[in-house]
C-alpha cells in the first residue's frame, strides 16, 4: 500500500481471505488485508472450526475415559476444569493466529484492522483503529464470510440464549440444554455438551438431522446421539420462547407438540452471508437474497475488478471451499488461468461418531434419474473398528452402473473426515469401483472398509 493507493485488497481475513492475500503476494502483487479483528483467521480460526474441534477432542477424551472399564482400565470419574480447558483452547487459537501473522509478515502483506465498505467501484471507506480513511484499489476480493442466523421474535440480550460463538466460550455446563437446529454446528455442540453432562435436546425442522447428508448414515448418527443421552426431535419447530429468572420455555409444534423447560439454548439454525454489510451496490454489485454475492467459476463478480470468495458467495459455506476459491481469485486477477470447476466438496460433521460425505448421494442420484448402485460395508465387520472400541460405523459408496465410476460416498465412524479424502480423490480422478477394489489397503485399518465396500460391488469380497 502506497499512501491510500492499493494494488490488491482483500476484505476479510478468514480462510478464503488470507488464502487470496497470501497467493496474490506470492504472485508478486502488493497486498493489503483488511479485517475488523486484531487477529487473522476469521470466524473459522477464532470462533468456529478450530475452537470447536479443540472442545470436541476434549469431549471425546472425557467420554472415552469413562468407557475404558471394560478394557481393564479405570481412571475413576473424570473431573472437568472448564477454566483450564478454555485456556488450552485459546492457546491453540492464539498459536494459529500468530502463525498467520508471521506468514503475512513474511509475504509483506499489509494488515489493516478495520471494517470496509464500498464507496464506488474503485474506492473503499475503512473505519480502522486509526480513524476513517478512503482507499483506492485496483483489485479487491470480498471475503467477508457469514454470521449466525438470529431467529426473530426471541428474547434479546439474554446470555442463556447463545449462538455458536457463545456456546464455544464454554462458560458453564447447563443442566438442561436445548439446541435449535440439527445441522453440523448444532450436532457438534450437542456432542460437546452431552459429553460434559448436559441433558441435551435437539430440535430440528427437517425430517432428519444433518439435512442433505446420506439418509441411512444420518439415521445411524441420530441413534448414536440418543445413545449419548441426547433427545432428538425432528419435524419440529419452536413457536414461542419465554424466559423467567430460572428457566427458558420453548413451545414446540410438529412431531413434538409440547413445551420444553431448559436452562440454556443454543441457536444453530445456519449462517447468513455478509454481502449485505458492504454497501456493495455502490460498486455496481447486486447482493442477492440472504446476503449472497454471485460469482462465476473464476470467482468474478459483475464488476471486472471485484472478486468474491467463501461464505459470502453462498452455499456450501465451508472453509476448504473458501480456501480454494481464494487462490483462484488471486490467480485469475493476476493474469493466470484458473477455475473452480468441481462440485465435489467434502462435508464433515465432527460428531461422535464422525460423519462425512461427498459427491452424489443415493437420494440425489434417484432424484436425478442416474442409473446407480449402492455398495456398503458395516463397520461391525471391521477388525480395526472392533479392536478400537467398536464404535458405530458404515462406509457407503454410490457408483454409476454403466461405467462403474464412483460418483458419491458417505462414511460414518471414527475418523470419517480423514477417510473420506481417498474417496474424494477417487471421484475426481474418475476411478471405478474395480479400481478401489484392486487397491491394496493395509490390514487392519479403517480404510479397508472402502476396499471391502468396493469388493462387495465387484463380487470379490471375502470379509463379509
Amino acid at each position: 500500500m502506497s499512501g491510500n493507493e492499493c494494488d490488491f485488497v482483500v476484505i476479510g481475513a478468514g480462510p478464503g481471505g488470507y488464502a487470496a492475500a497470501f497467493r496474490a503476494a506470492d504472485l508478486g502483487r502488493s497486498v493489503t488485508l483488511i479485517d475488523p479483528r486484531p487477529t487473522l483467521g476469521g470466524v473459522c480460526l477464532n470462533e468456529g472450526c478450530i475452537p470447536s474441534k479443540a472442545l470436541l477432542h476434549a469431549a471425546e477424551a472425557y467420554r472415552s475415559a469413562g468407557e475404558l472399564d471394560e478394557w481393564g482400565i479405570n481412571f475413576g470419574k473424570p473431573k472437568l476444569d472448564l477454566a483450564t480447558m478454555r485456556t488450552k483452547k485459546n492457546t491453540i487459537v492464539s498459536n494459529l493466529t500468530g502463525g498467520l501473522k508471521q506468514l503475512a509478515k513474511k509475504r509483506k502483506v499489509s494488515v489493516l484492522v478495520g471494517s470496509a465498505t464500498f464507496k464506488d467501484a474503485n474506492h473503499l471507506s475503512v473505519d480502522s483503529t486509526d480513524g476513517q480513511q478512503t482507499i483506492r484499489f485496483k483489485t479487491v476480493v470480498i471475503a467477508t464470510g457469514s454470521r449466525p442466523v438470529v431467529l426473530s421474535g426471541w428474547p434479546e440480550d439474554d446470555p442463556r440464549i447463545m449462538d455458536s460463538t457463545g456456546a464455544l466460550a464454554l462458560t458453564e455446563i447447563p443442566k438442561r440444554l436445548a439446541i435449535v437446529g440439527g445441522g453440523i454446528i448444532g450436532l457438534e455442540m450437542a456432542t460437546v455438551y452431552s459429553a460434559f453432562g448436559s441433558d441435551v435436546t435437539i430440535i430440528e425442522m427437517a425430517e432428519q438431522i444433518a439435512a442433505g447428508a446420506d439418509i441411512k448414515c444420518a439415521k445411524l448418527l441420530h441413534k448414536a446421539m440418543e445413545n449419548h443421552g441426547c433427545t432428538v426431535h425432528c419435524n419440529t419447530r419452536v413457536e414461542r420462547v419465554e424466559t423467567t429468572a430460572k428457566t427458558i420455555s420453548l413451545t414446540c409444534s410438529g412431531a413434538f407438540e409440547n413445551t420444553l423447560e431448559v436452562d440454556a439454548v443454543i441457536q444453530a439454525v445456519g449462517r447468513r452471508p455478509n454481502g449485505d454489510l458492504l454497501k456493495a451496490e455502490n460498486a455496481g454489485l447486486q447482493v442477492h437474497a440472504q446476503g449472497v454475492i454471485k460469482v462465476d467459476g473464476q470467482c468474478k463478480t459483475s464488476a471486472a475488478n471485484v472478486f468474491a470468495v467463501g461464505d459470502v458467495t453462498g452455499a456450501p459455506m465451508l472453509a476448504h471451499r473458501a480456501t480454494h476459491q481464494g487462490k483462484i481469485a488471486a490467480e485469475v486477477s493476476s493474469g493466470h488461468s484458473a477455475f473452480f470447476d468441481t462440485d465435489i466438496i467434502p462435508a464433515v460433521a465432527y460428531t461422535d461418531p464422525e460423519m462425512a460425505w461427498a459427491g452424489t448421494l443415493p437420494h440425489q442420484a434417484k432424484a436425478q434419474n442416474i442409473d446407480h448402485q449402492i455398495s456398503e460395508f458395516p463397520w461391525a465387520a471391521s477388525g480395526r473398528n472392533l479392536t478400537s472400541g467398536a464404535k458405530p460405523g458404515l462406509t457407503r459408496l454410490v457408483w454409476h452402473r454403466p461405467s462403474k465410476r464412483l460418483i458419491g460416498a458417505s462414511i460414518i465412524g471414527a475418523h470419517a473426515g480423514e477417510l473420506l479424502a481417498e474417496l474424494v480423490l477417487a471421484i475426481e480422478m474418475g476411478a471405478t469401483i474395480d479400481d478401489l477394489a484392486l487397491t491394496i489397503h493395509a490390514h487392519p485399518t479403517l480404510s479397508e472398509t472402502t476396499a471391502f465396500a468396493a469388493e462387495l460391488a465387484a463380487g470379490t469380497c471375502t470379509d463379509f
